[in-house]
């Protein structure tokens, strides 16, 4: 009835479908044998009916929508507009522009400062120089660093580290700065010391597979700066901001301090002495220490092993340098391949293409999966997410392994499981991250054999004064059960939660955190929960159609809900829908299950127009 709100439709209609998959579940697995089938309902309504991952089946229940605004922009502006004009709805802010309000340094803006990349400690002299900072806004850029030199041009004097420091953080990412940001908030007087192994201070990782390559202005993006949907149209940078310090000034400083020691390693932590070793031999002792050691991207062996030619002509991707060299390379070289169809293979792929067009940059993608993401998302949304990224001027090759590498004629020369020859004069390896654990012996801490990480308890304490944060933090999850996690939003609220913790707090972490994902122009999207495509799921999608009625995408919006062996909801990712975590987090915490999803959908608002 045309009275009937959208709701109720989609109640009846879950309903109904409910009925029809029990009543037709053979026809079902017939049908994912076969692939998928479409079967017409009355009005506007259609049922696909595709097979799931392994043996189970998944369902999704697509809705035609009203037609799209003739008028309405396409492109990166597009996905820009649609998040811009869903949080303001929303009356919430992207998880990132949340991070960076929460990491943002507590003093009025024009007084914030941001430290050039302090030059390395010296590894016979144990000392660390000095850092020449520069007073900017927090949209501002990154100075040029004026290494080692004081305001006269001249060598400083070299600074000694101080032999005790009450709170130490091992790693210097997103976790540990939230923790400096909350041990400080909580204990004034705290002296806080970020020990990193990079040359720069805390930074954003994000940014460096997503807004620095889609941004129009590439001179601006060069010096890591751009505009993002959560800035509300400001010029900012990836770095975060605060009043640094020198390492050495820490003990004077009666005030309490934040200092970063960049350029230096922990290589080994004696709990029971509470000291820890740096790779130049200095040891300090602590009172309190945060192990937020993130993870190193891993490495095919077939490319470890191979000829020197081949090694100098093949990257891995994790950090500024990362960025750098891969942007100076489009302008010089033809051809790139990408290795991994995931979150960053994908983005990276989608980025270099759109940075590349003018300049005939040729962008080949390879990895095992179905398609683009077939790690996380369903069969169907993997395939159409695969031919978006083409759309984009991306060679995709899914289903593919690489079998042999060659050097031959300057190229890389990639040889797959089914003979197809891919030569290519760089080559990104992006097949995931491998958790930093080193101090695990040293240290005497247990690590989770499957999922790797430090094994923690509640409060995200892995032993007597020591906490871990981010990646390397194996916790258990009340609804989910153990997980490890390697996403920003988890790195910010897990190293806040730890500050607070190591200034005498009790917390227990029962945040859900989410991820999010744009792959071009025209697949964004938001999730939390278990996001695997191992699991049944249930999509309910609005479907667009063209002037005449005709349907013409299956995949532009909606949800999907992931569900556990007991049909409990325990994952839901947004597409092209933002601003609903909040939402999607209440469902996972309530255990809904997958009875209840007619009664949960219509708060995710699938029609644009709603």
């Amino acid at each position: 009835s045309p009275s009937l709100t959208f709701a109720a439709k989609m109640a009846h209609l879950l309903r109904s479908l409910r009925l029809l998959r029990r009543s037709l579940q053979p026809t079902l697995l017939h049908h994912h044998r076969r692939g998928a089938s479409t079967f017409s309902g009355g009005n506007n309504t259609t049922w696909l009916l595709t097979g799931g991952a392994a043996t189970v089946v998944t369902i999704a229940v697509v809705y035609q929508t009203t037609r799209p605004d003739p008028n309405s922009k396409i492109g990166v502006s597009a996905i820009k507009q649609m998040k811009k004009k869903a949080y303001e709805g929303a009356a919430s802010a992207h998880p990132e522009a949340v991070a960076e309000q929460q990491l943002a340094e507590d003093v009025p803006s024009e007084q914030k400062q941001q430290p050039a990349p302090p030059q390395a400690t010296s590894s016979d002299d144990h000392t660390s120089s000095t850092t020449s900072d520069t007073s900017t806004t927090s949209s501002s850029s990154t100075a040029s660093p004026k290494e080692g030199t004081d305001a006269a041009g001249e060598q400083p004097p070299p600074l000694a580290l101080p032999e005790h420091v009450p709170y130490v953080l091992i790693g210097a990412g997103t976790a540990s700065f939230a923790a400096a940001k909350a041990i400080r908030e909580k204990d004034p007087s705290a002296k806080v010391l970020i020990i990193g192994d990079e040359e720069y201070t805390p930074y954003s990782r994000p940014p460096l597979s997503k807004q620095l390559w889609l941004y129009e202005d590439h001179q601006e993006a060069k010096q890591l700066k751009f505009k993002a949907s959560w800035s509300g149209g400001k010029l900012v940078d990836v770095f975060y901001k605060a009043k640094f310090c020198e390492p050495s000034e820490l003990p004077l400083k009666e005030e309490g301090g934040l200092a970063v020691l960049t350029g230096r390693k922990a290589t080994a932590l004696n709990t029971s002495e509470k000291k820890v070793t740096l790779d130049n031999g200095h040891q300090l002792s602590y009172d309190k220490c945060l192990i937020a050691t993130g993870g190193s991207p891993r490495q095919l062996p077939i490319f470890s092993s191979a000829e020197e030619a081949i090694k100098k002509r093949t990257s891995l991707y994790r950090k500024i340098p990362d960025y750098k060299e891969l942007d100076d390379l489009v302008g010089k070289v033809g051809s790139i391949l990408i290795v991994g169809g995931g979150f960053l293979g994908s983005e990276l792929a989608v980025g270099l293409a759109s940075r590349g067009r003018d300049k005939g940059l040729k962008v080949t993608q390879l990895f095992p999966e179905d398609g683009n993401l077939g790690l996380v998302l369903p069969k169907d949304l993997t395939k159409w997410t695969t031919e978006k990224v083409k759309k984009e001027s991306v060679e995709v090759l899914p289903n593919s392994t690489i079998s042999s590498v060659s050097f031959d004629e300057g190229k890389v020369k990639v040889t797959t499981q089914s003979g197809k020859e891919v030569a290519a004069d760089h080559v990104v390896v992006a097949v995931g991250l491998a958790p930093n654990t080193e101090l695990a012996g040293s240290a005497h801490l247990e690590t989770d054999p499957l999922l790797g990480g430090f094994r923690v308890n509640a409060e995200l304490q892995a032993a007597r004064d020591v906490w871990v944060a981010g990646d390397v933090a194996c916790f258990y999850d009340p609804h989910l059960g153990r997980r490890r996690v390697e996403h920003h939003d988890h790195a910010n609220v897990s190293g806040r939660l730890v500050g607070l913790n190591m200034a005498g707090g009790h917390e227990q972490f029962t945040h859900q955190s989410m991820f999010w994902s744009d792959v071009g122009p025209e697949v964004g999207f938001e999730a939390t929960g278990l996001i695997d495509a191992k699991l049944p799921t249930v999509g309910i999608w609005a479907k667009n159609t063209s002037e005449e009625g005709v349907p013409v995408d299956d995949f532009s919006r909606g949800v999907v809900f992931y569900l556990n062996k007991e049909d409990r909801i325990v994952g839901v990712l947004t597409w092209n829908i933002f601003g609903k975590m909040d939402h999607a987090r209440q469902i996972i915490a309530k255990e809904k299950t997958q009875e209840d999803i007619s009664d949960l959908v219509a708060e995710f608002k699938l029609h644009s127009s709603e």
